[in-house]
C-alpha cells in the first residue's frame, strides 16, 4: 500500500471541495457538491453572526447562562468540519462537512447514547466520561481509539469515529487550547484524576517528570544512544530511503489453520497449524516449504493447538504450549518436540514444591541462547511469577522422561498480587524486560528476578507483547492502538552510561516515543483490529544493530525504519504537542488477517538489501518480503 504520507492529503482553505448536504449525501462516493472556493480566511468576528444564521447546534453551557456567554463560548470553539470518503481509492479526498460550526468537551455518563442532553458536570458523584462533541455528526469518547493526529502548522487535527474527520482552527490560540483539552480529559478517562501538575506527578512518579511534560523532556539519550550506535556499528544502520519499496519474493499455501510463527536462526522456520508443525527451509530471500509435517502424537494426544512454540538446543527441540482453556493463555504444561524424529518424546508439568502452577508465556534465558545445543532451562511468566525452569534434576541430570517428568523451578519470585503480567523478553545478556496489563513496563537484570531495577509507568493501555534489542538499550511495547518505544540509557553518578536493566535511572529518564497509524489507516485496518506482536529486526550478536520495527493489525503488516524513529529531528515530530508520535511506514496488506509478522535473523540480510527478508503467515499463507535494494 505504500507510505503513510502517500495517503493523507493536505487540506487547504483556498482548495475546491465538496460540501455534504445529508447523511445520504456523506454515504454516497458518487457524488459531488462542489461550493465557491474562499478567498480569504473567515474573520473571527464574523464568526458568531454566521452560526446565528445557520442554526447550528452546538454544545452550549446550561440555559442559565446568558446569550452573550453561549455567543462567546461558539466563537471560542469555532472550526470547521471535514469527512474523508472514498478510502484508499483514487477517489479518495475530504469533503466539508460543516463550514462553520462548534466542538465542545462533555463529561456524561451516557458515553454510548445518541442524545444531545448530556450533564455537563457528569453525575453528582463526579462520575463519568468526557466525549468530544462536533455538529451533531460527531461523538466520540476521549480515548486513544480515536487515534488522533496533529498538524500544527494547519491548524488542524485528524480522528476516527466511525469515519475518518477532521477539524481546521481559525486561530493558532484555538489549535493548542483543543490539544490541551483533549490531551486533559484523556488523562481524566483514563485515570479517573483532574489532569493537574500534582495528578500527573502521582500516576507517573517523580522520576519520570519527562513524561508529564514531555515538551520539557531531555532528548539527549536519544540523542547519544542514536550516535552510538552509529558509531558502534556504522555499517549495520540503514540509511532512510524514501523510495525503499517492499518486495514480495513469493507465497505459499500454508495447510490452513496457522496458530504461530516460529523463526529459526539456523537451517529451518515452522508454522504451527490444526494438524502439527511445517517445517520450512530458510534462504537468503525467504523461506520455503519443505513438505514435511511434523504431527502431534503424544500417544495420548493434545487438547488444542499449541498457541506457544519455543526452540531450544540448537533448534533441535521446540516446547509447545497448550491453553487449558480456549481464550485463555494458561497451561499447566509443555509438550517437547523432537524436530529430527518428528515425535513428542514428553510432556512436562509445571510445578513448585509439589503444587501444580500454571504458566502464560515462556521465552528463551537470553536472544540467542535457543542455538546453544546444551540448553536445558527457560524463562516462565504468570500473571504474578516470573521464574527460570530446569529441565534436569537438581544433580544436573537430564530426567527420565518416560515418567511425565516435572519441570525443576530454578530460581524466580511468586509476587504476593496486583503485577498483571502479561509478556516478557530477553536480552543477549539474559536481562528481562516484563509487559503488565496496567501498561507498566519493568526491567529486571539478569541475577534478580525479585525486583525490578526499573519500572516504567503506564500510559493508559496495557501491555500486550514487548521485544527489546540485543542490547538492551531500547524496548518495544505493544498495545491495541500504538507501540511505545523506551529509551533505557542513562548516565549514573560516575559518569558510566548504562541501561536500565543494570541501575536505577534516577530523575534523567526521557519520554518515550509512539508508533501510530495515521487516522484513515487504522479506520481501514477495522474497528475491532488491534496491534499485536510488535517486534525489532532480529540480531543474536554484538556490536549489531536492529534496523527496522513491525507489528501486525487486521490485514496490515507495518514496517518502521528504527533509524527514523531515534531521529528526533525527523519531520514527524514537528509541531506536536504531548509525546512524540511518528506516522512513518510502510503497509503491506494481504487478503486476510494476519497471524504474525517477523524479520528472518539478520545473517540472512543480503548485501543489496538492507535488512533479511520478512516473513508473514495467515491462516492460510505464508509470504516471504524484502526490503528492496539495488535487486
Amino acid at each position: 500500500m505504500g507510505t503513510s504520507q502517500s495517503r493523507e492529503d493536505h487540506i487547504s482553505d483556498s482548495d475546491d471541495y465538496s460540501e455534504e448536504e445529508d447523511e445520504r449525501q456523506r454515504q454516497s462516493d458518487d457524488e459531488d457538491y462542489q461550493d465557491a472556493p474562499e478567498t480569504q480566511p473567515t474573520p473571527i468576528g464574523d464568526i458568531d453572526a454566521k452560526l446565528k444564521a445557520l442554526k447550528l447546534k452546538y454544545g452550549t453551557p446550561p440555559p442559565s447562562s446568558s446569550s452573550s456567554a453561549s455567543a462567546s463560548a461558539v466563537s471560542h470553539n469555532a472550526v470547521k468540519l471535514y469527512l474523508h470518503i472514498g478510502g484508499n481509492t483514487p477517489n479518495a479526498k475530504w469533503i466539508v462537512s460543516s463550514k462553520l460550526t462548534s466542538f465542545s468537551f462533555v463529561k456524561t455518563t451516557n458515553v454510548d447514547g445518541d442524545s444531545d442532553d448530556d450533564d455537563y458536570e457528569g453525575s453528582a458523584d463526579g462520575k463519568g466520561q468526557w466525549i468530544l462533541k462536533v455538529a451533531g455528526k460527531v461523538r466520540a469518547r476521549v480515548s486513544a481509539d480515536m487515534q488522533l493526529k496533529m498538524f500544527g502548522d494547519q491548524r488542524r487535527v485528524d480522528f476516527v469515529s466511525k469515519g475518518v474527520w477532521a477539524l481546521k482552527f481559525y486561530t493558532d490560540e484555538q489549535y493548542r487550547r483543543f490539544v490541551t483539552e483533549f490531551q486533559d480529559c484523556l488523562f481524566e478517562n483514563v485515570y479517573g484524576l483532574k489532569a493537574t501538575e500534582e495528578n500527573k506527578v502521582k500516576i507517573y512518579g517523580k522520576e519520570f517528570l519527562g513524561w508529564v511534560k514531555p515538551e520539557a523532556a531531555d532528548d539527549s539519550a536519544w540523542e547519544y544512544a542514536d550516535d552510538y550506535d552509529m558509531a558502534r556499528s556504522p555499517n549495520s544502520v540503514t540509511p532512510v530511503r524514501s523510495n525503499q519499496q517492499l518486495m514480495e519474493e513469493f507465497e505459499e499455501a500454508a495447510n490452513g489453520g496457522v496458530q504461530s510463527l516460529t523463526l529459526g536462526a539456523l537451517d529451518n522456520s515452522f508454522l504451527v497449524n490444526d494438524s502439527g508443525v511445517q517445517v520450512y527451509k530458510n534462504f537468503s530471500h525467504g523461506i520455503h516449504g519443505k513438505g514435511v509435517v511434523a504431527k502431534f502424537d503424544s500417544g495420548g494426544g493434545l487438547k488444542m493447538t499449541p498457541k506457544k512454540a519455543l526452540l531450544m538446543r540448537g533448534e533441535t527441540n521446540m516446547m509447545l504450549m497448550s491453553p487449558l482453556k480456549e481464550g485463555k493463555p494458561q497451561a499447566n504444561g509443555l509438550q517437547q518436540l523432537d524436530i529430527e524424529t518428528g515425535k513428542i518424546v514428553t510432556e512436562w508439568k509445571f510445578e513448585k514444591d509439589g503444587t501444580e502452577m500454571t504458566m502464560r508465556d515462556i521465552t528463551n534465558d537470553t536472544k540467542g541462547s535457543q542455538l546453544d545445543p546444551s540448553e536445558s532451562t527457560f524463562l516462565g511468566l504468570d500473571d504474578n511469577r516470573l521464574c527460570q525452569w530446569d529441565m534436569r534434576e537438581r544433580r544436573g541430570m537430564v530426567q527420565n522422561i518416560a515418567n511425565s517428568p516435572v519441570l525443576e523451578w530454578s530460581q524466580g519470585h511468586q509476587f504476593s498480587r496486583g503485577t498483571n503480567f502479561q509478556c516478557f523478553a530477553t536480552t543477549g545478556d539474559g536481562s528481562i524486560v516484563v509487559g503488565s496489563l496496567d501498561g507498566k513496563i519493568r526491567l529486571y537484570s539478569k541475577t534478580s528476578m525479585r525486583q525490578a531495577k526499573t519500572a516504567f509507568p503506564g500510559l493508559g493501555s496495557p501491555i500486550t507483547h514487548v521485544d527489546v534489542t540485543y542490547d538492551g538499550k531500547w524496548v518495544l511495547g505493544t498495545t491495541d492502538t500504538y507501540l511505545v518505544l523506551i529509551c533505557t540509557l542513562f548516565t549514573d553518578k560516575d559518569g558510566k552510561t548504562k541501561t536500565g536493566f543494570s541501575g536505577r535511572m534516577g530523575n534523567k529518564i526521557p519520554a518515550p516515543r509512539l508508533l501510530k497509524l495515521i487516522p484513515l489507516d487504522s479506520h481501514l485496518a477495522g474497528a475491532d483490529n488491534k496491534f499485536h506482536g510488535g517486534h525489532f529486526s532480529w540480531v543474536t550478536e554484538s556490536g549489531k544493530q536492529e534496523r527496522h520495527l513491525v507489528a501486525t493489525v487486521g490485514k496490515f503488516s507495518v514496517i518502521w525504519d528504527f533509524q527514523q524513529v531515534k531521529n528526533s529531528a525527523h519531520e514527524c515530530y514537528r509541531n506536536q504537542q504531548g509525546l512524540k508520535s511518528c506516522y512513518c511506514y510502510k503497509i503491506l496488506l494481504k487478503d486476510e488477517s494476519i497471524v504474525e509478522s517477523r524479520f528472518m535473523h539478520d545473517k540472512y540480510a543480503v548485501s543489496d538489501s538492507p535488512e533479511a527478508p520478512l516473513v508473514v503467515a495467515t491462516p492460510m499463507k505464508v509470504s516471504s518480503i524484502s526490503l528492496s535494494g539495488k535487486r
